[in-house]
């Protein structure tokens, strides 16, 4: 039911994209405001919240793009940030941003997070966050990009701004994740293609 509420708000957005005759207009403001509603009804956020949250795109309603490097040390430790927004631990990662690569997205996500350089070396997988299952459920489609990634020169200080800690974790001793953001199914794939480089790109 969430995902038919999201292509309804999905469609809702392109065709007040793309329609002028007035009528029209309406119709598709109609649709955008039940599939908010059945949203809310899916969710615990209000209808209001979910509108402004929606209403922040525009064009082409399409899904979004989340990009997650893994950066693993000679002894199988995986490089994880802890999260200021929730206090639990992630792979390095976030938004992609208009005028980025994926790669240099996830690049730039791991020196801003942890402070580390880094170059992206493979495409771990592309994953539905929905498929997936990592909670909670958004209003949004959204595709996760994962990188694997090597340390390449120098270490910084991370930014405060969204990291409390930084640290080197075997897959045996993991600290609370940010389930949203990274699973453990997640963490033990990209483990695996550590391990065997020649594994083939995993996708839903």
């Amino acid at each position: 039911m969430r995902r038919i509420a999201i292509k309804l708000s999905a469609l809702a957005q392109d065709g007040l994209t793309f329609v002028a005759n007035p009528y029209e207009v309406d119709r598709y403001q109609q649709v955008s405001r039940l599939a908010t509603e059945l949203l809310a009804a899916l969710s615990d956020q209000s209808a209001d919240e979910l509108a402004i949250e929606l209403g922040r795109d525009s064009g082409y309603a399409t899904p979004k793009v989340d990009v997650r490097g893994a950066i693993f040390d000679d002894q199988q430790r995986v490089l994880l940030m802890q999260e200021r927004t929730d206090g639990r631990w992630s792979l390095p990662g976030g938004w992609a941003d208009p005028g980025d690569s994926p790669s240099s997205a996830v690049t730039r996500e791991i020196l801003e997070e942890t402070g580390y350089h880094s170059s992206a070396v493979k495409l771990i997988a592309c994953w539905d966050r929905e498929i997936q299952q990592n909670p909670p459920p958004l209003p949004v489609h959204v595709y996760k990009l994962f990188f694997l990634c090597r340390p390449d020169g120098t270490v910084q200080p991370p930014a405060a701004l969204e990291t409390l800690d930084v640290g080197w974790f075997a897959m045996d001793g993991l600290p609370p994740l940010s389930l949203g953001r990274v699973n453990h199914r997640q963490l033990e794939r990209a483990l695996a293609h550590h391990l065997d480089p020649g594994l083939p790109t995993e996708f839903d």
